[in-house]
């Protein structure tokens, strides 16, 4: 958590997500233009770095100062240095946003100039993203979450995906802290998963397959007064194992009971808790359209 209290900003600094690339989504630029309208809307001075010149967001006159540069923390301390925000908001810029202002206060750069962190902690975003320390923080709450086991080699791996069975899934931290997950229905294929994950981590995670599973999403908002409410619920088409970004997705959620869509939103409700999130998370859940078992597979507590 932040060191200093937290007070009503007067200026706020909102990461973007950076240069337009190629397969990007559209959210973070959505998000942080609806962002910087309700702030502006508070009587709130908005200060922008994205040098992405495509984005909505940085059309003349949505922000009341827009910086077309990188954002990384040499660019970011030096718009900081000039325009003396109170505040920065990570939440709508993604994993770039992210990645800077873990740097920005790694480097002591928010506490040199008095900046707060508004929404979400940099801590409990942190928390969502290492899989280790979520998955032991959700087990601790009492979510159900796949088996996971860290491996350091690909001997241990092949030791815990006999141990579970195949096939399992293998997830690992790609380039730039992406998140990679690979299927693997044999040794061959774990293998080729591990020689992947290693190139980039010091470790893979081996975790239970929940491949035919319905994958249901839930966009959840919770207040600092601990107010949560689901915002959406989308169900994808296809079943758990195949991309998201390949697979079409419907919403609200057509094929859950109320029994199945009132246990996954108590399970959200209690993951933002503990992760302790103020602000928007997409949770993702894997139900077994058998038995009506579920798994909650991840949290994003970004945009």
């Amino acid at each position: 958590m932040n060191n200093y209290r937290i007070t009503t900003p007067k200026a706020v600094l909102i990461l973007g997500s950076g240069g337009q690339k190629i397969g990007q989504a559209g959210e973070s630029d959505y998000a942080g233009l609806h962002a910087i309208r309700a702030l502006k809307a508070e009587k709130i001075r908005t200060i922008l770095v994205n040098p992405n010149m495509t984005a909505v967001q940085t059309s003349d006159g949505i922000a009341d100062a827009t910086y077309f540069l990188p954002v990384t923390p040499e660019f970011v301390e030096k718009v900081i240095a000039k325009e003396k925000p109170d505040s920065v908001f990570v939440s709508s810029g993604g994993k770039t946003a992210f990645a800077c202002a873990r740097e920005l206060k790694a480097r002591g750069v928010f506490e040199k100039y008095h900046v707060q962190v508004l929404g979400t902690s940099l801590e409990s975003i942190q928390a969502a993203s290492d899989r280790d320390e979520f998955i032991a923080l959700m087990a601790q709450a009492g979510i159900p979450v796949p088996r996971s086991v860290a491996a350091a080699t690909r001997d241990e791996a092949r030791a815990v995906a006999v141990a579970t069975g195949y096939p399992v899934m293998v997830r690992f931290d790609g380039q730039e802290g992406e998140s990679s997950t690979a299927a693997c229905a044999d040794t061959s294929e774990l293998d080729f998963a591990c020689e992947r994950g290693f190139a980039s981590s010091q470790s893979v995670n081996v975790e239970e397959w929940l491949g035919g599973w319905k994958e249901i999403e839930l966009e959840v908002v919770r207040d600092a007064m601990d107010n949560c409410v689901v915002a959406c619920s989308m169900e994808n088409v296809d079943p758990l194992g195949i991309h998201s970004g390949d697979s079409i997705s419907v919403s609200p959620a057509q094929t859950l009971t109320d029994g199945d869509m009132r246990k996954i939103r108590d399970a959200a409700f209690q993951a933002v808790r503990a992760l302790n999130i103020v602000g928007e998370a997409n949770a993702r859940f894997a139900l077994d359209p058998d038995s009506g078992d579920f798994r909650l597979v991840e949290v994003s507590a970004r945009v």
